[in-house]
């Protein structure tokens, strides 16, 4: 029997290969297609369910690519030709809130948003904030390492997990983790899956570390200055005072525009910048006092908000960038980190790049942890090679500065030609030795990552 004979007769109505399924598996957010068709989605609702699939898989040796919503921008979770997708889009229970423990175990389906709509009736939330959160599952954000706008006070996923239930290419089942807040017991087991992108195993569960929900007043800040370059600075200002904003955010001049026109606002003036912070807590009235003489300090025309409501409407302009970036053509969307006082020189790099290549690069950044999304826009479904061309000069001109080719989108297929370059060649082929230890015959998302 095929791989696909065995999978229906196991799973009967689970396999779905209906061409409309197929067609969608190829792509996510990203813009990028697999090449080719894949055999079949698969739809897991339970741990067996993904155990079956993973041993039909090694017996017949075919590829397995995981997936949740596909909202991922790195074309990680794209299935093509010849492989099964196993989505755990259906595994969705939350199987244990502990309040006392500060805790949840959850499926890898659920909904982020849908999970602190849940949690926030035990006074609890989970920070990891992607901008993709009312979309996006709780697998994946642990799958990419996924980050967002309260990083920098509230960490990234890898700060809020303590344990995920792994499923090997085999079958086998792994409860990686614990459930303490101390544990030291062997190898890191845990953070070494968080951000592997579908190359170690399927996560099946995951045990979440969680917050209670921040009391005191919400206050937001913005701040418009003549350039990205003065906004960047009075950015890195703010960081070196000591006070940790909840948010802080920088759009460029061209994302303005876009995001403007987008909502139908009045138009930016040209080449003006815009900071959007937020203080939470006890302190934050406080804190944005301080904030906002700092931004006044260095240039900006500043406003203050103590409103929580017109404060998430102040937000909702910088939630809008994916929307108007996709209202331009078809985007790039592009993740690189610098060290935050790095942050008003790789806005000269990116300028360099426009220059340098004829191109517009709207970029938005998370301001507080020196993450910034430079987006390529350009027309048809395939990137040109010159807008690669200006990536690779993105990507070297962020390591450059101590940085990194990404803080939370991942590799996947879209990066992977410049993954040696961060690396370095010995550790490159260590860490694709590394997957082979989970994954001996390579079926767990072949030609992503770690593909040469």
């Amino acid at each position: 029997m095929t791989a696909l004979e065995q999978l229906t007769a196991a799973l009967g109505d689970l396999v779905d290969t209906a061409p409309a399924a197929l067609e969608s598996a190829r792509a996510d957010r990203s813009g990028h297609a697999a090449p080719g068709l894949p055999l079949a989605v698969v739809h897991a609702e339970t741990v067996e369910h993904v155990q079956q699939i993973m041993r039909i898989a090694t017996a017949t040796r075919t590829p397995v690519v995981v997936r949740g919503a596909g909202t991922g921008l790195a074309g990680a979770a794209n299935g093509g030709a010849g492989e099964i997708v196993l989505s755990t889009a259906r595994m969705t229970a939350v199987t244990e809130i502990r309040a006392d423990d500060l805790l949840a175990v959850v499926e890898p389906g659920i909904l982020n948003a849908d999970l602190n709509d849940l949690l926030a009736e035990h006074g609890l939330w989970w920070a990891p904030d992607p901008a993709s959160r009312a979309i996006s599952t709780v697998g994946g954000n642990i799958a990419t390492g996924a980050g967002g706008l309260l990083c920098a006070k509230y960490g990234v996923v890898r700060d809020a997990v303590l344990g995920v239930d792994l499923v090997l290419a085999d079958g086998r089942l792994l409860h990686l983790g614990h459930r303490s807040v101390k544990g030291v017991t062997g190898l890191d087991l845990t953070s070494l899956v968080i951000g592997s992108e579908g190359t170690l195993g399927v996560i099946v569960g995951a045990t979440l570390k969680l917050r209670r929900l921040v009391s005191g007043t919400t206050c937001t800040i913005t701040a418009t200055f003549p350039s990205v370059r003065a906004a960047a600075v009075a950015s890195a200002a703010v960081t070196a005072t000591g006070i940790q904003p909840a948010i802080m955010e920088l759009m460029d001049a061209a994302s303005l525009a876009a995001v403007a026109a987008l909502l139908s606002l009045p138009a930016p003036d040209a080449g003006m910048a815009q900071l959007t912070i937020q203080t939470d807590g006890p302190a934050a009235v406080a804190e944005a006092d301080a904030v906002a003489e700092v931004l006044r300090t260095s240039g900006g025309a500043v406003q203050v908000s103590h409103d929580r409501e017109e404060g998430e409407r102040l937000l909702a302009v910088r939630r809008s960038m994916h929307a108007a970036m996709a209202a331009l053509g078809t985007t790039l969307i592009e993740d690189v980190s610098v060290p935050r006082s790095a942050m008003p020189a790789m806005f000269d790099e990116i300028a360099r790049i426009e220059r340098e290549y004829a191109l517009t690069i709207p970029t938005v950044a998370h301001a507080g942890d020196g993450n910034l999304h430079p987006n390529f826009i350009f027309e048809g479904p395939d990137v040109p090679e010159h807008v690669w061309d200006a990536a690779g000069a993105l990507f070297r001109a962020a390591i450059a500065l101590g940085g990194t080719l990404t803080g939370e989108h991942g590799i996947g297929t879209l990066k992977s030609r410049w993954l040696a370059e961060e690396l370095g060649d010995d550790q490159w082929e260590l860490q694709r030795q590394i997957t082979r230890v989970f994954d001996p015959i390579g079926i767990l998302n072949p030609g992503k990552v770690f593909h040469a």
